[in-house]
């Protein structure tokens, strides 16, 4: 069950009610106790009074009876129903009482100044009392007030205080939800705005929000979202073209050689050639989709790979090994300069530097050298693959990594790897966290694989 609405300015008026609830009722709570403290201090002072008023009597009066005699002294000291009087003598004979409320006389310890304290009796009351001594006579004291009046006071106060305390609540939910739907009027213009983005309007940027300092951080965040989806559409966009060119060539030249053949009847020997020249197509076609396939199993978010400890020289060997004889026929040399160990996947790690040496072997120049190397730099592994040749244009570095990228215009090349080779070898770094970088100029081209290093 959800506790929290999910309207965000419902949200802000509970808690604009709640911190208001709290602070109107601790300042509620805090008028009350000084409210109580102050009465009962003044009753208090009253009592304490009463009974120094008495004693004052007693010293001005000849004895106690003739105090007696004249009650209209004390009893207009009194003045109300509330107020209690009694004057005990050491046997517990009561002297003098004015008691309206009929209360049984209260049992006190002896004080020789002035005490007060709370009587236990059914009615909540407060009383003070002193001993003093007349002659050969020993007198109590005992002035009382009921608390029923005082305690109906504070309950009427009580229930003002909460009512005050309610109504304070709900008018602060009210002004609060007020108050929130006119702040969060540019949230929901960002919504509105942000909704109305679409594919045909990608390039919108969300700009003018920039002058409200609590959705400046959101508004960047979707403003380079949306550059990150226009950007990503645009390659979906081009790669969507570069593959129905990239199939649409074999699939030509498939249909044409298919025409061109049966056009009439031709010996067993063409028709063998042909064959031989379809295959090769299928083969490419082949590649390709393998490629893609790849493509898309290493750019999951959620695929793994499998890692070892890669001993980089022995790897590579094998693939000079492997390339010895395509470097022959391009007049070329593989020098081998890696060493260490790496915490790689071995395959992909396979595939990423096959691509690089076939491709150094494709555009290098012959009588020249391809120089694996290896170090570490800034925390991490850098395997280098250089090769010399005609340096790439500033303009094709950016997009080389990019499916079906060619800087050469000419998509026809058999022994090619489709335009997805660097796109490959990109994934197989992304896959392990790591980067893939080219630099070119006159001395030739470098492509460098910079992994990090990772425990086994």
């Amino acid at each position: 069950m959800r506790l929290w609405p999910r309207a965000l300015s419902v949200r802000l008026a509970v808690m604009f009610a709640l911190v208001s609830t709290l602070l109107l009722g601790s300042i509620g709570f805090y008028l009350y106790q000084s409210l109580q403290r102050e009465i009962a201090w003044r009753d208090d002072q009253a009592l304490l009074g009463r009974l120094e008023r008495m004693q004052a009597l007693l010293d001005d009066s000849e004895s106690i009876d003739a105090l007696r005699s004249r009650p209209q002294l004390y009893e207009n000291m009194l003045g109300n129903r509330d107020s209690l009087l009694w004057i005990v003598d050491d046997a517990g004979q009561r002297l003098i009482e004015i008691n309206p409320a009929l209360l049984p006389l209260p049992v006190l310890p002896a004080a020789l100044q002035a005490t007060l304290g709370d009587s236990q009796s059914s009615e909540p009351l407060r009383l003070a009392w002193l001993d003093v001594t007349r002659g050969d006579r020993r007198l109590t004291l005992i002035a009382g007030k009921l608390l029923s009046e005082r305690e109906q006071m504070l309950a009427a106060y009580r229930l003002k205080l909460w009512l005050a305390l309610s109504v304070g609540a709900l008018l602060a939910f009210a002004l609060g939800w007020l108050v929130s739907q006119r702040g969060l009027r540019p949230v929901r213009l960002l919504a509105t705005r942000a909704a109305a983005i679409d594919v045909q309007h990608l390039h919108l940027r969300l700009d003018e929000f920039k002058d409200v300092s609590e959705l400046q951080a959101l508004s960047q965040a979707l403003n380079q979202m949306l550059a990150r989806l226009e950007d990503g559409f645009a390659q979906l966009s081009r790669f969507s073209e570069d593959l129905a060119h990239e199939m649409r060539t074999p699939l030509s030249n498939l249909m044409g050689h298919a025409q061109q053949t049966l056009v009439r009847n031709r010996p067993l020997d063409e028709y063998q050639n042909l064959l031989v020249s379809n295959l090769e197509e299928y083969e490419r076609l082949a590649r390709m989709i393998d490629s893609m396939l790849f493509l898309a199993r290493t750019e999951q978010a959620n695929a793994s790979i499998n890692r070892q400890t890669v001993d980089l020289h022995e790897l590579l060997e094998q693939l000079c090994e492997y390339f010895e004889g395509t470097a022959q026929e391009s007049a070329m040399a593989l020098i081998n300069q890696a060493s260490g160990t790496l915490i790689a996947d071995p395959q992909l790690l396979r595939r990423a530097l096959a691509n690089l040496l076939a491709n150094a072997l494709r555009y290098g120049l012959p009588d020249s050298a391809v120089t694996i190397s290896s170090q570490l730099r800034d925390g991490a592994c850098e395997i280098s693959v250089h090769n010399s040749g005609p340096a790439i244009a500033a303009e094709h570095l950016p997009r080389l990594f990019e499916r079906f990228y060619r800087c050469d215009p000419s998509r026809n090349q058999p022994d090619d790897s489709g335009g997805l080779g660097l796109a490959i070898v990109r994934s197989i770094m992304q896959a392990h966290g790591g980067q893939v970088s080219v630099e070119s100029n006159e001395a030739g081209t470098r492509f460098s694989l910079l992994f990090p290093l990772t425990k086994a």
